[in-house]
C-alpha cells in the first residue's frame, strides 16, 4: 500500500465516522422513508465480468470480493450497485439460482454497503425461444428474432410475461432477507428491443408478434369502442376486430392509424414499467424502485423502430426515473457539450418534477470505447463538474458505471473507474472523496429542491408525427427548437422547467406566468383548450408558426393557428412558404420584449416563413415583418393575459450557435411576461466557458451551486434576493468553511474567484 492510498484511507474512515447518522448502513431501510437515503455508487457485481454477465463464483471469490468491497467502501462510497442477469438466474425454467447475488450482499453486510440492484431481463436463458416461439419479436415483414441471449422475446404475451414478472418477484424474495438491500432499478434504458441491433431488415420496426397485436386491439377497441368508428377514423372497411394489424407502411390517405400505433408504443411501454413495478412490490412493499432512460426522451423520436420512451410517462410508476450520463461515450468529435450536459439533466429532472427528484442510473467511469472509438480520456475535473451539476438540479443519486473496465464486448477496456488490473486511478480517488462528501451532508441534498421556474418550454411528442412515415425530413426539428430556447435560459442562469403537453391538458399550470410552445404542428383539443385557459387567467404564452396546424387525428385544421386558437392570439395564416434564411425584421422598439434591440434587427427564423393576418376585432401589435413585408410576429391580450405568435421557428433558429438578436428576445420574455428572478450573476449571458449558478431551497437554507464549466479562473458575483435583509452564515460544504456576510437590504452580494472545472457548494442560513 502506497503512503498516498493509506492517507486516502485514513481520511476517507475518519469522514465516514463523523457523517450524519442517516448514512449510516446499520439503519435498516424498513425503519426509514424510501427517499431518505442518497446513494452515491459504483457498479459492481462481484469479480470483472462485465454488466450484465456475472462472474463464475471459485472458492477465491469471496476473499476477491471483500477485498474489492471494502476498496469500494475506504475511497468513500456508500452504496454498491449490483446487477442481476436473468440468463445466468434461471438456467433452467422456474429453478432459481441467486448465489451470486447472496454472496456478494452478504459481503456487503460486512463491508457496511448499502446495495442496490439493476434487474437485467433482456439477457434470456436459452430456454426462452424453445418454450415460447410464439412471442419472439417479430419485424413488419414478418421476420422473427431468435434470441442470442439479448433481445429475449416479447413480454406482450401473457403467458412469457409472466414467466418474466415472476423472475422479478422470486428475486425481491431474495433480496429483501439482507439487511444491506436499498433499492432497485427495474429496467436499464427503455426500449421494445435492448442490445441487439436488427441490421437485416430495413428500417426495422417492432413489434408484430401476436400478442402485441392483441393488446393493440384492446387498445384500439377502449379509444373507439366499435370497429365502424376505427373503420371511420383509419378510413378501412374492416369487417373484424381479427383483421386489424398495426400499419407496417405509409399511404398517400390517412395516416391516423401511424399516430395510434405510435402512441399506445409510448403507453405500452409505460405499462410495461408498471408491470415489474408490481412485480417486486408482490414481495418488497418497500424498498425504493427507480429505472432509467438511455438518453434523455427529448433526443428520442416515434420514428424509432425499436420503440421510444416519453421520460414524462415511464417516470409515472416509479418512485424515481433517472437516466444514463456518458459525456465521453465515443469518439472525441462525439463528447457532449455543455449545453447537452445541461439539457439531459434538466429534462430528466422535469419528468420528474412531481417526484422531488431523480437519479443518474450511470455516470460514465471512464474513456469510452465502442470498437475503434475510443473518446478522449475521463479526469476527475470531469467527474467533479458531472456530479456536482447533477445534484444542483435535484439528483437524489449517483451512480459510477462501472468499477471495472468492460472486460468483454465491443466495449471492452471502456468505462472503468479504476484498471482492470485492480490499480486505482486518480479519477477513482477523486470521486471517493467527492462521494463522501455528498454523503456527509446527504441530509441536505435529500431535503433541497432547485428553485421552482416560472417559465415552461412545451415537450410534444406528437408534433413528430405530422405526415406519419413519410416523415423523413427535418428529424431533428422538435428537438433543436426546445434546446434553442432552453440554452438561452441556461446560460443566463434563469431556472427552466420542460413541461409535457398533458400539463396542458390537465390545466396543472399553476406555478407559470410564461409558457413557450417551440414547433408546435400537432395539437389536441384539450391541449388548445389548457393554453386558452391559461392566457384568460392571467398567463403569458409565446407560439410559434403553424400552431395546431394538425389535430391528433392527422388532420389539418381549417384556420391556422388551428382549434379555436386563432382567437387566443388574434390573427390567422394567410400564407407560409419554406426557406433556409428566414429573419423577422423588428418594426417597434417600445414593446418589453423589443427592449435594447433596435428596429431593423432580426430575429433568426428556420424552416417555415409563415404570413400573419390579423383578425377583425383584435388588437395585434405587429412587432416584425417577414420578407413579404407582412406581420410575422404579433402580440394581443385575451383575458386577463397576453398571448404572442412567431410565424417561423425561432428556438430552431437559436440552435446549435446561440443568436443574439434571438436570445436579447427570450430574455426580455422575463419581463414582459412579469417572470422573477431569484438571483442574477455577473456571468449571465456567456455562450462559451459558462459559469453556471443554481439555487436550491430547503425550509432552513438555500443552496448555490457555483460550477466553471471554463478553462481558466473565474472572477463572479452574485445578487440573491433575500426575503429579510440581516445577518447570514454561509458554509461551504466542499471545504467545509463557515463565514458571515451582512446582506444590502434584500439582495444578498456573493463573491469569489473560482478555479477551471472547479465547483462551489454553498449553504445560506438568515441568523
Amino acid at each position: 500500500m502506497t503512503m498516498k492510498t493509506f492517507k486516502l484511507k485514513y481520511f476517507l474512515i475518519l469522514l465516514l465516522f463523523v457523517s450524519f447518522s442517516s448514512a449510516s448502513i446499520a439503519q435498516d431501510a424498513s425503519d426509514t422513508n424510501i427517499k431518505d437515503y442518497f446513494p452515491f455508487s459504483v457498479w459492481y457485481s462481484g469479480g470483472k465480468s462485465r454488466a450484465p454477465m456475472l462472474s463464475k463464483i471459485t472458492e477465491d471469490s469471496e476473499k476477491e470480493w471483500r477485498a474489492d468491497l471494502m476498496q469500494i467502501k475506504e475511497l468513500g462510497f456508500n452504496t454498491v450497485r449490483t446487477w442481476v442477469e436473468w440468463s445466468t438466474c434461471e438456467p433452467e425454467q422456474g429453478k432459481y439460482n441467486f448465489e451470486n447475488l447472496r454472496l456478494l450482499m452478504r459481503l456487503a453486510d460486512e463491508v457496511g454497503l448499502r446495495v442496490f440492484i439493476q434487474v437485467y431481463v433482456d439477457s434470456a436463458p436459452d430456454w426462452v425461444a424453445q418454450q415460447f416461439p410464439h412471442a419472439l419479436y417479430e419485424t413488419q415483414s414478418g421476420s422473427k428474432v431468435v434470441p442470442q441471449s439479448s433481445p429475449g422475446a416479447c413480454t406482450d404475451n401473457d403467458d412469457y410475461g409472466e414467466v418474466v414478472l415472476d423472475f422479478y418477484t422470486e428475486l425481491a424474495k431474495v433480496a429483501t432477507s439482507y439487511p444491506s438491500l436499498f433499492g432497485w432499478d427495474l429496467w436499464s434504458e427503455p426500449h421494445i428491443i435492448n442490445w441487439a441491433s436488427i441490421d437485416y431488415v430495413s428500417n426495422v420496426q417492432f413489434c408484430f408478434c401476436p400478442g402485441t397485436k392483441d393488446k393493440f386491439r384492446d387498445w384500439l377497441k377502449e379509444k373507439y369502442g366499435t370497429l365502424d368508428n376505427l373503420n371511420q377514423a383509419w378510413h378501412r372497411n374492416l369487417t373484424d376486430w381479427s383483421l386489424v394489424d398495426p400499419p407496417r407502411f405509409s399511404t398517400i390517405l390517412s395516416y391516423t392509424d401511424f399516430i395510434d400505433w405510435k402512441t399506445f408504443i409510448y403507453e405500452k411501454l409505460q405499462s410495461d414499467m408498471q408491470n415489474r413495478y408490481n412485480a417486486i412490490r408482490k414481495a418488497d412493499p418497500d424498498h425504493l424502485i427507480t429505472a432509467h432512460a438511455v438518453g434523455a426522451s427529448l433526443f428520442q423520436s416515434p420514428h424509432n423502430g425499436y420503440g421510444a420512451t416519453d421520460d414524462f410517462m415511464m417516470a409515472k410508476p416509479l418512485d424515481f426515473y433517472g437516466v444514463s450520463i456518458y459525456p465521453k461515450h465515443n469518439h472525441p468529435d462525439r463528447a457532449w457539450s455543455v449545453t447537452t450536459l445541461r439539457t439531459v439533466m434538466d429534462f430528466t429532472r422535469s419528468a420528474n418534477r412531481e417526484k422531488g427528484g431523480w437519479y443518474v442510473g450511470e455516470l460514465q467511469a471512464g474513456k469510452g470505447t465502442v470498437s475503434l472509438m475510443i473518446s478522449n480520456p475521463v479526469t476527475a475535473d470531469d467527474h467533479r463538474i458531472w456530479a456536482w451539476s447533477a445534484i444542483a438540479k435535484g439528483a437524489k443519486g449517483v451512480n459510477i458505471f462501472s468499477y471495472y473496465p468492460m472486460s468483454s464486448g465491443y466495449e471492452a477496456d471502456g468505462y472503468g473507474l479504476i484498471n482492470l488490473d485492480g490499480t486505482i486511478t486518480d479519477r477513482a480517488e477523486k470521486a471517493g472523496e467527492l462521494a463522501a462528501i455528498v454523503d456527509k451532508n446527504q441530509k441536505l441534498f435529500l431535503s433541497s429542491t432547485p428553485e421552482k421556474s416560472q417559465i415552461g418550454i412545451v415537450y410534444n411528442p406528437l408534433t413528430q408525427m405530422v405526415g406519419g412515415m413519410q416523415q423523413r425530413d427535418y428529424p431533428g426539428a422538435l428537438t433543436n427548437s426546445l434546446i434553442g430556447y432552453f440554452q438561452s435560459f441556461a446560460n443566463h442562469n434563469i431556472p427552466v422547467d420542460f413541461i409535457h403537453r398533458e400539463h396542458l391538458e390537465q390545466k396543472q399550470l399553476s406555478q407559470y406566468k410564461l409558457i413557450i410552445v417551440p414547433f408546435p404542428l400537432m395539437f389536441t383539443t384539450e391541449a388548445a383548450e389548457g393554453l386558452k385557459e391559461f392566457v384568460r387567467n392571467g398567463g403569458y404564452v409565446l407560439a410559434e408558426a403553424r400552431l395546431a396546424w394538425n389535430d391528433n387525428r392527422g388532420y389539418a385544421s381549417e384556420i391556422i393557428p388551428g382549434l379555436g386558437l386563432q382567437e387566443v392570439f388574434g390573427v390567422r395564416e394567410s400564407e407560409v412558404r419554406m426557406g433556409d434564411n428566414i429573419g423577422l425584421s423588428l418594426t417597434d422598439n417600445k414593446h418589453p420584449v423589443l427592449k435594447g434591440l433596435k428596429m431593423g434587427d432580426t430575429l433568426k427564423g428556420s424552416l417555415f416563413e409563415q404570413s400573419l393576418t390579423p383578425l377583425e376585432g383584435h388588437n395585434v401589435n405587429v412587432l416584425a415583418t417577414n420578407s413579404q413585408g407582412a406581420p410575422a410576429l404579433v402580440n394581443t391580450t385575451f383575458g386577463k393575459g397576453e398571448a404572442m405568435l412567431a410565424g417561423s421557428f425561432l428556438g430552431m433558429g437559436n440552435f446549435s450557435e446561440v443568436n443574439a438578436i434571438n436570445d436579447k428576445f427570450f430574455v426580455n420574455l422575463l419581463e414582459w411576461a412579469n417572470v422573477d428572478r431569484p438571483f442574477t450573476t455577473s456571468l449571465d449571458g456567456r455562450t462559451s466557458k459558462q459559469v453556471e449558478v443554481r439555487l436550491q431551497r430547503n425550509n432552513q437554507s438555500s443552496i448555490i451551486y457555483i460550477i466553471n464549466h471554463s478553462d481558466e479562473d473565474e472572477e463572479i458575483s452574485i445578487n440573491l434576493d433575500v426575503e429579510n435583509s440581516g445577518n447570514f452564515t454561509i458554509r461551504n460544504i466542499i471545504e467545509n468553511e463557515v463565514k458571515t456576510q451582512k446582506s444590502n437590504g434584500r439582495v444578498l452580494e456573493l463573491k469569489t474567484m473560482i478555479a477551471p472545472k472547479q465547483v462551489n457548494v454553498w449553504e445560506i442560513v438568515q441568523n
